[in-house]
This record gives C-alpha cells, structure tokens and sequence, in this order.
C-alpha cells in the first residue's frame, strides 16, 4: 500500500463524520454522490477499510443512522428472493459468463435495482449510505447507470462509493490499466462520461 493511499483512506473518517459533509454544505443542487476510486489492486485493503469504517463511524458521530450496501451481497440476495439465484449458478456452469450476464439482464435491470436499493436503505431514514463490491459484482452491474437511476431515489443523503478504477469527476474507468487496456465500466474501450459525483478524496 502507497503512503498516497494511505492519507487518503485516513481523510475518509474526520470527513464523512463532519457536519459539513453530512448537511452537504457547498454542494449548491448537486446530488450527495461521492467516489472513493483507488487502485483495483488495493482492493482489499480498502475493505478492510470499510469495515473500519462501520465500526468507527458510531463512535465518531453517536446516533448517525448509517448503512452499508455490499453490491455483490445485495445481487446475490436479489436473486434468492426471486428464487433465481440456483439458475444463475447452473447456467454460469453449463454455458458461462456471457450467458449468465444475457440472462440476468432483465432480473437485474438498474431500474429494478434501484428501487431494491432504496427500499432496503430507505434513504430518508439514513444519514449516510456506505457502497461497495463493485468489482465483485461486475459485470452483472454497471456502476454509471445504478449510480444514475438512483439519482431521483436518494434525495439529498449523502452516498459514497467505493471504485477500484479511475474517476476524474468526468468519467468512470472501471478497474483502470489491465492488460486488456482501459476497461471503462460499460465494458467497452470508451469512455463512459459520468459527472454527478464528487471525488470523496483527492
């Protein structure tokens, strides 16, 4: 782990507890987005960060009503509740990722989701809503379009995203630099312009 990474993460804590933060100060009409990107190959440092977190929020800030979504978690229950999750696994077996991903398109359509998402959360109740997995839910969901449906959802409660990748406050590129090249997060070697978030750390 960089020294770099490591002031970032340390900033995240006084940050996302301050009162500042939390009443959006200085965002004007913009949405409560933030990202957190860092190097996919941090990944689970960045975790076990998370998992910090969690356990130190409440002692910073004593009644903040705080949730956690873990997108590949949330996926996988999704699929339970509908009893689709054992079809998943046997067609991911029997035919492979690319028709397990044709599959659940429909089941996981980022509308759909992002109504799930705001009925577990309840975003009116929360205070502050804490998002990872998203590597491990790629690409079964895309990062610029959950993040985008979920606009009109959320209000003004602030949300911070954990991205292994690069987000330049223009666009998100999904795992950054690999041997296939950029992987921007629609999977494919554009760019994939998204601006309706704020770098949580620079």
């Amino acid at each position: 782990m960089t020294d770099r990474l490591t002031e970032r993460l340390n900033a995240i804590l006084p940050k996302i507890t301050s009162e500042a933060f939390l009443k959006g100060h200085g965002l004007g009409n913009e949405i409560a987005f933030h990202i957190f990107d860092y190097p996919p190959e941090e990944e689970l440092t960045v975790r076990e960060h998370v998992k910090f977190l969690i356990t130190q929020i409440p002692k910073h800030k004593p009644g903040l009503r705080l949730a956690h979504v873990n997108l590949f978690d949330f996926v996988i229950d999704v699929l339970r509740e509908r009893d689709l999750l054992e079809k998943a696994i046997q067609i991911q077996k029997e035919k492979g990722d690319d028709a397990l991903h044709k599959a659940l398109k429909g089941p996981l359509k980022e509308e759909k989701i992002a109504d799930r998402f705001a009925q577990i959360v309840e975003p009116k109740e929360r205070d502050l809503v804490l998002v990872s997995g998203v590597g491990s839910v790629y690409p079964m969901l895309r990062t610029h379009t959950l993040l985008n449906n979920l606009h009109s959802r959320m209000g003004q409660t602030p949300l911070v995203l954990f991205y292994p990748g690069r987000y330049d406050k223009m666009t998100l590129r999904l795992f950054g630099k690999s041997s296939l090249g950029d992987i921007t997060d629609d999977g494919r070697k554009k760019t994939v312009p998204y601006y309706r978030a704020f770098r949580l750390i620079d």
